[in-house]
């Protein structure tokens, strides 16, 4: 499993998009679960744009603190670019983050954000498509139950296909680096 997970983010950070054969692992396929908005969305882009995925929940204070602020300067910086790609964030907390719920929190980071949920066997075919393992932790008075869930941000084109995973400890620059490598390979 290290291996695995070594190997994988060797090839996210390593390699350039125009030498790369499809991603050697089989992560990623369809779903269809509810956006903020209460419209059904599906792992294709209905704008047509590249996404940044990741499985966290809009109230995480650790992994997920991280991941999606990163994510959205990688929107920005892509944006400035002539990149156009939509921060995605798939809850593993659908206690927590309702459609109700996880709109405001999500708007804070990036105003194009994109939070989606769903009942528990939409969810479960998400993380199993995209090897995503959740489990609770404990519950914080606070804040609610705390789970443990992936932590990579994955890079999807416009109709769903994983084209990389960026693991959430590069920074701003390095991330949009990799990202704008496989969106315009040309520059």
């Amino acid at each position: 499993m290290l291996r695995t997970l070594l190997t994988i983010m060797a090839l996210a950070v390593g390699m350039p998009a125009a030498s790369q054969s499809p991603f050697p692992v089989d992560i990623g396929g369809p779903y269809a679960l509810l956006d903020q908005h209460g419209q059904t969305r599906t792992e294709a882009d209905p704008d047509g744009k590249a996404q940044l995925v990741f499985f966290g929940y809009a109230n995480c204070l650790n992994i997920c603190s991280a991941a999606l602020p990163l994510m959205a300067q990688v929107v920005d910086e892509l944006a400035a670019d002539g990149i156009d790609v939509t921060p995605v964030m798939i809850t593993v907390a659908p206690d927590q983050d309702t459609v109700e719920t996880m709109g405001e929190p999500l708007a804070e980071i990036h105003t194009d954000f994109v939070g989606l949920t769903g009942d528990e066997d939409a969810l479960q075919g998400a993380y199993d498509a995209f090897k995503v393992e959740v489990e609770p932790l404990f519950e914080d008075p606070e804040y609610g139950w705390i789970y443990s869930h992936g932590s990579f941000v994955h890079l999807l084109d416009a109709d769903g296909e994983l084209l990389t995973l960026l693991p959430p400890i590069l920074d701003v620059s390095q991330a949009t680096k990799i990202a704008r490598g496989y969106l315009n390979p040309q520059g």
